[in-house]
């Protein structure tokens, strides 16, 4: 294990954390908020003295292979949420560390699950907040494409020699296999990240067109980019606070960019290297849209007589399919209240999430697509034992390595899942619906649930224990289960 490297790279995230912050801080400053400037100014100080000394010496071993590669993508995310929280304790907005980790573990894994009430947003709108809540909305953006990889993107070229550290951005991208698109990581970073600034600017443009000003179409931006759903507003999309002029146009942008974010990325540089039927005709894109239209139709037909009209209808059924799936969890009204068929789907979708390569979350379109391919593949063999059966996805066999990947996942995501609702059921005893939902909210970062942490309420009722739970689970849904695990295990940190 090379103790010196994860040291170094931990060390450059923590100042990549402190020089991400001074952002909202400059925006408490414009807003004249000095009475919070020091909930950054604190932080930014110990960040930047402890990066500092943890960067002071750079390892001669540069090397990391995966089990470093993950492990230090699981004890990065778990260092960049402590530091993230101490804004919301200085400030006082969430007093409890617990609680403001919880939120902030929430808002880097692009989770959008949250203990703030209605309440905490201020009268009047966010009355000396506005730097506080630039935070929260920015750590959704920050955690959407990932820091590590950020940090891979603006790491000093001589840094970058271990061509291995491909398996850094392997352990934090989402997906079944992600590889370089360019020869070299450091491009690969650099191309990922300017993409997801174009599709970010692009989007808070639509919104400011709509209507917004530009510190609400940046901070919702941020958290539809990142597929986070931190909103500014406690009603999230439903009124936008009754001050957006075209709210209407601001959902529809809305719904496309939730459904863009949650494409991979890898086809939008296809497009942009010329091989846009590549792209178009990506098996991958074209099973998430077959789940989309279906989702969406068949919600749609659930609440027919759940609004006066067929385009507010499609509108509500449209959005809340897009959040969900690309595991946002904005909502322009509570779902909650929907028909069961209506809220099954969302359920469904919940777990099926966003694909490869982009920045939602859920188990991923391509793992259901071949562990269903595989399935099938078995069976035939169970029936002609002599036939071959190839497993063939984006027009390539999957290899063996491949398929004992997702399946090892998938039995493991399920462990994970109901051992986290026994413990929950048994420190809040809450109702299935809400404690299946909200294990199912977390894990998959999503968001709001169903029952008592549905998008109307919160998840401040539950005991800090089950709070604990659910942020491991958050991170163990974005970063894939395996850092999290390899993380914790003994046999990674001691020789026998």
């Amino acid at each position: 294990m090379n103790f010196k490297m994860i040291k170094y790279i931990t060390g450059q995230l923590l100042l990549a954390e402190g020089a991400l912050m001074l952002l909202p801080l400059a925006v408490s400053l414009m807003y004249g908020e000095f009475s919070s400037i020091w909930a950054f100014i604190i932080p930014i100080a110990a960040l930047l003295i402890l990066g500092l000394l943890m960067v002071l010496f750079k390892p001669e071993n540069t090397t990391l292979g995966v089990k470093e590669g993950f492990v230090t993508v699981g004890l990065s995310w778990i260092v960049l949420s402590l530091f993230g929280a101490l804004p919301f304790v200085i400030s006082g907005l969430i007093p409890n560390y617990l609680d403001a980790f919880f939120e902030t573990v929430s808002g880097f894994t692009t989770t959008g699950s949250s203990i703030l009430s209605p309440s905490d947003f201020g009268t009047p709108w966010l009355e000396g907040l506005r730097g506080i809540f630039f935070w929260r909305s920015f750590t959704n953006w920050i955690g959407g494409m990932g820091v590590l990889v950020f940090v891979l993107a603006v790491m000093p070229q001589q840094d970058m020699k271990s061509s291995r550290l491909v398996h850094v951005m392997r352990a934090e991208m989402p997906g079944p296999k992600i590889d370089k698109i360019v020869p070299t990581i450091k491009k690969t970073a650099s191309i990922m990240y300017g993409i997801y600034i174009v599709m970010t600017l692009a989007c808070t443009a639509l919104l400011m067109f709509g209507g917004m000003d530009l510190y609400e179409s940046l901070t919702t931006t941020f958290s539809a980019a990142g597929t986070g759903g931190f909103a500014i507003w406690p009603d999230s999309m439903a009124t936008f606070g009754g001050t957006v002029a075209s709210p209407n146009f601001c959902v529809w942008t809305l719904t496309v960019f939730m459904l863009l974010f949650a494409i991979n990325f890898n086809l939008y540089y296809l497009i942009i290297s010329g091989k846009v039927l590549s792209a178009i005709f990506s098996e991958e894109l074209r099973w998430f849209l077959g789940i989309v239209i279906s989702a969406v139709t068949i919600v749609f037909i659930s609440n027919i007589n759940e609004y006066t009209s067929i385009s507010e209808n499609l509108r509500h059924s449209a959005f809340q399919v897009s959040s969900i799936i690309s595991t946002t969890g904005f909502a322009t009204d509570d779902f909650n209240m929907w028909g069961n068929l209506a809220k099954t789907v969302l359920l469904i979708i919940m777990f099926i999430g966003a694909c490869a390569g982009s920045t939602g979350g859920g188990i991923k379109v391509s793992r259901l697509v071949i562990a269903l391919k595989s399935t099938v593949a078995e069976v035939r063999h169970m029936i002609h034992p002599r036939h071959v059966n190839v497993v063939r996805f984006e027009k390539k066999a999957v290899d063996e390595a491949t398929r004992r990947g997702v399946f090892a996942f998938i039995i493991t995501y399920v462990f994970i899942f109901f051992g986290s609702f026994l413990v929950i059921s048994i420190f809040d005893a809450p109702s299935i619906e809400t404690g299946f939902s909200s294990v199912a909210a977390c894990i998959n970062n999503i968001g709001p649930g169903l029952g008592e942490v549905g998008p109307a309420s919160n998840f401040a009722s539950l005991s800090y224990v089950s709070k604990m739970v659910l942020s491991f689970d958050m991170l163990f849904g974005r970063l894939e289960i395996f850092p999290m695990l390899l993380l914790f295990s003994p046999a990674v940190w001691f020789k026998k």
